[in-house]
């Protein structure tokens, strides 16, 4: 045990000494932060130039019910074919120009209808111009047939689903969005520390291996005690690093709310959240961020802890094995590949079924296979999943976790000391039964 505690110091020192270790925890969350406040003024920028598009009416009547505003500026041009109105919109740098044809019913107007512009346009702008278009014409149409526009208005009911779950908790759409976003958040951050971390862990056995340290290593250590040593060295780094982050996260989130004056209440158990007047943020903002502090957080915080060892443990003793298995770079993407096709079926799982229904069959499936699980159990969890199913989840994992360990020591015992011969899987079988 003495032996085995010495290399797990050392393997944990060795790590979060390194400089791009260091550099990674300090820089990776304040770059985050950075790219999503410069995306969100750029954005903002882009929003706050208004567009114009020129608008030949063959018609007499659409443009005048076209609604100009900040961000879509209407121009009719009169009498101009549409060779001259295209000149005269370049000539002005319009956005681009609606051109509109005139026929007798609004079914064949809505046919002839043309946008021109330089570049490809703006979806939304599109959906938007289309979106008016259509009230346009229906009413004309309705017109046409004698139907009363303002009597079919004031019959019209719009319906919005006030949400409430089974405890009596209020739920909104915006609920849901902020939910799946989070979830997908935490199955893609432990995607990237499994192949990032797992990657260290089988280039370090290689290079051992390779430069024939391993030799001298092994002739006072147990192959098994290296082996784990490794592994929960390289495991402790990694939770030093999350845990890092998530003490940045909070620290820039109280920066966050101080900078722009929110603040909190509550209101039976939930978070509400309010800003000043004076440089706050909009009402659609403080919705969602006070969506996430509504999310069980302290169960997530638990979970992803719980499973971000028990996922990385189960796959470290892999990239361990295949490390003394191989000796050369060219093998490593063939047995790199199984792991990799586990992985992504985790995040395809997660990505396809969550959002349909996170509680649905396959998802409680994939959620208790052990190599999927960690990923698509943590996309689950924001949606609300029940403690015991999570119990039998993470013990399925430990216990996949201790066999995949035995698994492994018994590659690593017979690879770390093989050279120049061609690996296959029929050869790993064979150690095993050693």
């Amino acid at each position: 045990m003495e032996n085995f505690s010495i290399i797990t110091t050392r393997e944990y020192l060795n790590k979060i000494g390194n400089k791009s270790f260091i550099l990674m925890t300090l820089l990776l969350p304040l770059f985050i932060a950075g790219i999503t406040f410069l995306l969100g003024f750029l954005s903002s920028i882009n929003n706050d130039s208004a567009k114009t598009i020129s608008v030949v009416d063959n018609t007499g009547y659409i443009y005048k019910e076209l609604d100009s505003s900040e961000d879509i500026i209407y121009d009719l041009l009169n009498n101009v074919s549409l060779d001259e109105a295209k000149e005269i919109s370049k000539s002005n740098s319009d956005y681009g120009l609606l051109y509109i044809t005139n026929f007798e019913s609004p079914e064949q107007i809505a046919e002839s209808i043309v946008f021109i512009s330089e570049d490809s346009p703006s979806l939304t702008l599109i959906n938007r111009i289309e979106s008016e278009l259509e009230t346009i014409l229906t009413n004309e149409n309705f017109r046409i047939i004698g139907i009363d526009i303002n009597e079919i208005q004031s019959s019209t009911i719009f319906i919005n689903l006030f949400q409430e779950s089974f405890d009596g908790e209020e739920t909104t759409r915006v609920d849901g969005i902020v939910k799946l976003i989070f979830g997908f958040f935490l199955g893609f951050l432990l995607y990237f520390f499994i192949f990032v971390y797992g990657s260290m862990i089988m280039m370090s056995v290689m290079e051992e291996k390779t430069n024939r340290i391993i030799e001298i290593i092994i002739s006072s250590v147990k192959p098994f005690h290296l082996m784990t040593g490794k592994i929960i060295g390289v495991s402790l780094a990694a939770l030093t690093q999350v845990l890092i982050w998530g003490a940045m996260f909070f620290a820039l989130s109280y920066f966050f709310s101080m900078f722009f004056g929110i603040s909190t209440s509550y209101n039976a158990g939930e978070v509400i959240l309010s800003s000043e007047d004076n440089g706050g943020l909009s009402s659609s903002a403080l919705e969602m961020i006070s969506a996430f502090m509504n999310l069980p957080l302290a169960n997530i915080f638990i979970a992803f802890i719980m499973y971000f060892i028990g996922g990385y443990l189960l796959y470290a003793a892999i990239f361990a094995s295949i490390g003394a298995a191989i000796d050369n770079q060219a093998d490593a993407q063939q047995f790199m590949m199984p792991i990799t096709i586990l992985v992504i079926i985790a995040l395809y799982v997660g990505i396809l079924t969550v959002p349909e229904d996170p509680n649905g069959i396959v998802a409680q499936i994939f959620s208790y296979i052990p190599f999927t699980s960690p990923i698509v159990m943590l996309m689950r969890i924001p949606n609300g999943v029940p403690i015991y199913e999570q119990i039998i989840s993470l013990t399925i994992l430990f216990s996949s976790v201790v066999f995949m360990i035995w698994v492994g020591a018994k590659i690593y015992r017979i690879g770390i000391l093989m050279y120049g011969k061609k690996l296959t899987y029929g050869e790993i079988i064979k150690w095993l039964k050693y």
